[in-house]
């Protein structure tokens, strides 16, 4: 699934689309219709964590539509949809807009994010406003005004191209595709800025906090509650730079090791974010790595609480060592720590 940085990006490409007019839909969503957003007018774009916000208004002159136009949320199309996506999975060309990093199969569906199971058992949205929430899946992307291109052949040894879920075609000309995602209707998003990696109202201190609790960190990162955008790749990094074991109980931690945490986990998401808008690859040092820079070898393990999500994890027994119960306290030098950098200030100058 794209982390906060990609989803931003996402927002990016989207943006010069508000205050256009929808004048043609396609694409092969069952559980949402397409044809429903045609004729409305994208008059908002918002990105929260991991997930995007489209907000769809009708012209006034056809407020009286009422929620006629509205999909049904189906649970089974949503099903049928993920099925379609593992078939479709040709390798990075269904996300080269995202600019991800080396895709893998692991399942990347953080603990806490459980969003779109809320919206599910709600009520689509009244007809003045509209919000579609799009939460993309592990190869998810948009494309503007071009698609997705077969690179290799599949399984099957078939060129097949991905098929957008959702094709979009504006009154100014252009279009947006949407790939490997999962839609629906929603009421106006409810934020909580103060738990986003990338927002400049990201609160330290709350983090801190629940970074302090009796539980292994790895789990804790992972929680979208807390950490809304911080992903595998963000995880498995941060706690690299910052020399602590994914298993390292965060209530033994000294309060300097856990603010070294946090300050890699804002760092390293700030300067992912920074080189999307370069067009720069983000490097990483251990995630899905064989060797640390320091030359020792790499382990990888599925690490998740008991009855949630396992993640697939990569950590430096050499670099991250799990220290006794009584030694964890102890502060410890993070490796390659440096002063963070402000999130929002990968945007400046754009």
């Amino acid at each position: 699934m794209p982390e906060g940085p990609s989803v931003r990006k996402f927002h990016h490409l989207v943006s010069p689309f508000v205050g256009q007019q929808v004048v043609k839909t396609g694409g092969s969503s069952k559980k949402l219709n397409p044809a429903s957003l045609q004729f409305l007018w994208l008059q908002d774009n918002q990105v929260h964590g991991k997930k995007l916000f489209l907000r769809f208004d009708p012209d006034e002159e056809l407020g009286s539509l009422g929620n006629k136009s509205l999909p049904e949320l189906l649970q089974e199309g949503e099903r049928e949809e993920e099925a379609e996506d593992q078939k479709q999975a040709l390798g990075p060309s269904s996300w080269e807009i995202s600019n991800q990093l080396c895709p893998s199969m692991e399942r990347v569906v953080p603990s806490g994010d459980n969003g779109l199971e809320c919206l599910q058992r709600g009520t689509p949205a009244g007809a003045a406003e509209r919000w579609l929430q799009v939460s993309f899946g592990l190869f998810g992307s948009i494309w503007v005004n071009e698609f997705s291109r077969a690179k290799k052949a599949n399984k099957k040894g078939d060129w097949r191209d991905p098929i957008p879920r959702l094709v979009l075609y504006f009154g100014g000309g252009g279009f947006l595709a949407f790939y490997n995602c999962q839609m629906a209707w929603s009421p106006s998003p409810v934020v909580t800025p103060t738990s986003d990696i990338l927002s400049e109202k990201f609160h330290r201190g709350q983090a801190l906090e629940v970074l302090s609790q009796e539980q292994p960190v790895c789990y804790t990162l992972l929680d979208q509650r807390y950490f809304s955008g911080l992903g595998n790749i963000i995880k498995n990094e941060a706690l690299y730079r910052a020399g602590i074991h994914p298993l390292s109980l965060g209530s033994l931690l000294s309060p300097p090791r856990l603010e070294a945490l946090v300050d890699h986990v804002v760092e390293f998401s700030a300067d992912w974010l920074r080189g999307k808008f370069q067009g720069r690859q983000q490097h990483t040092q251990v995630y899905q790595k064989e060797q640390c820079p320091a030359g020792h070898q790499v382990m990888k393990e599925a690490f998740g609480p008991p009855g949630g999500f396992q993640r697939l994890t990569w950590w430096c027994p050499q670099c991250q060592p799990r220290l006794p119960a009584n030694e964890q306290g102890q502060s410890q030098p993070s490796s390659g720590s440096q002063a963070p950098t402000s999130p929002h200030s990968a945007l400046q100058g754009l």
